[in-house]
């Protein structure tokens, strides 16, 4: 019997149903293009309203970003650390990463080590990241962009390095825009550190792709790990072994599932799961693009194993 490959299983598990990864459609081709594609059909709309700045600023901060990451000799596929900066300063760094075909390092503590398989570099900023960029022109055009199935951010924990594509984050926040049915203009808040892949969909992607008010004053929807106060809102939770105890209003995280499978216990669109004690069995197009030691996936009946 021939031994079928992790890469294989791995592609079986992001296969829901009979719909390959592929089928699915994202509507850009890559995430330039969704950034790109976002700024012209929201154009002059504020999304960071406490700080004045349009969907078309913010796009021409990202080109700057770009422009200032090459000065620093950061190439196409490189992988950077991403450093927790005021907002929305890490932010641009990760798109502007993304922009020039780079990929983002998450560390999910800040003392943890980075496995030297994965080679990182670390940017220096000694002051305001608007300040740094301030010169560089807003006009740059990607030598390189990657496909949807490159990785696009590395979480580094304390076990394990997670691979993360464009696709599976995307679908993630595709998915999630569509479960909370965030509309355009809503205004939205989260206090999320850029310590997860939980801050790439929901503080970074979300309000890229919603079209929503990005804001920290009495905002519409708050989503966050701490208690929600009075305003509505959305509790994270990675807890996923006491579904039983999920509220409506929960947020289940599963980083192998690129951020989001569940709100309340209702999975995610393309995404499919079944937890036994402090084992989930995760299944669809979030699902990562692996470890950077694949000896430690795990597969089952075409679901890829996570514990505890």
């Amino acid at each position: 019997m021939t031994k079928i490959s992790k890469k294989n299983l791995l592609y079986r598990a992001q296969t829901i149903g009979n719909i390959e990864p592929i089928e699915y459609m994202i509507p850009y081709p890559n995430t330039q293009s969704l950034i790109e594609g976002q700024t012209i059909k929201f154009g002059e709309k504020i999304i960071y309203k406490d700080y004045g700045i349009s969907n078309k600023d913010l796009y021409k901060k990202i080109k700057q970003t770009a422009n200032w990451l090459t000065s620093q000799r950061i190439k196409p596929k490189d992988n950077v650390i991403i450093e927790k900066l005021d907002f929305p300063q890490s932010e641009l760094i990760l798109l502007g990463l993304w922009q020039l075909g780079a990929r983002g390092v998450i560390l999910e503590n800040e003392s943890l080590l980075i496995d030297k398989r994965l080679s990182a570099k670390k940017l220096k900023i000694e002051k305001s990241l608007f300040e740094k960029i301030a010169s560089y022109s807003s006009d740059f055009i990607p030598n390189y962009k990657a496909l949807l199935s490159e990785t696009a951010v590395n979480i580094i924990m304390k076990d394990k390095i997670i691979l993360l594509s464009h696709y599976g984050l995307l679908v993630n926040t595709n998915c999630l825009l569509k479960i909370l049915d965030i509309e355009p203009r809503q205004s939205f808040f989260s206090d999320i550190n850029p310590q997860s892949s939980s801050w790439v969909v929901i503080k970074l992607l979300l309000p890229i792709y919603s079209g929503c008010m990005y804001s920290k004053n009495d905002p519409a929807i708050t989503i966050s790990y701490n208690k929600l106060g009075k305003n509505k809102g959305f509790l994270i939770r990675n807890d996923w072994e006491n579904l039983e105890d999920f509220k409506s209003n929960h947020i289940g995280i599963c980083t192998e599932n690129s951020a989001v499978f569940c709100v309340g216990r209702r999975p995610l669109h393309l995404t499919d799961f079944k937890i036994y004690d402090k084992t989930i069995w995760i299944k669809g197009h979030s699902v990562m693009n692996g470890y950077i030691d694949e000896n430690k996936m795990s597969f089952k009946e075409d679901y890829l194993v996570v514990k505890k």
